[in-house]
């Protein structure tokens, strides 16, 4: 597992409460991977290229309002659909299993297939 953060603003519509204005946090990410073949080294991806993949795509999402990126024009950019979002993204390069996304330190949500 690899972590980042990115910031970014969001705003929940149709939700009853505080954040439907919009509002930022600081979203902490974390990949989880899976694989069964090691490299001779003893490891199955080196941190450092997925700590690199993971910033690169992050990029897109920080210091924005997410609400205005093509994943959220029609649903809330809630934990649960941001983590949709990067797992959906993310599979397409590295081997994953769950994307985590924390919007606070004691609130997160995953998605795994």
């Amino acid at each position: 597992m690899v972590e980042d953060t990115f910031s970014a603003a969001h705003q929940l519509f149709g939700y009853d409460g505080p954040c439907e204005k919009l509002h930022g946090h600081t979203f902490k990410v974390q990949v989880f991977i899976k694989g069964s073949n090691l490299k001779k080294e003893g490891f199955l991806l080196d941190f450092k290229e997925i700590k690199s993949i993971l910033k690169e795509n992050l990029a897109e999402f920080d210091h924005t309002n997410l609400n205005e990126l093509g994943y959220f024009k029609k649903e809330n950019p809630t934990s649960e659909n941001i983590a949709r979002a990067l797992y959906l993204k993310l599979i397409k390069i590295l081997p994953i299993i769950k994307v985590t996304v924390w919007e606070s330190p004691n609130a997160s949500a995953a998605y795994y297939e």
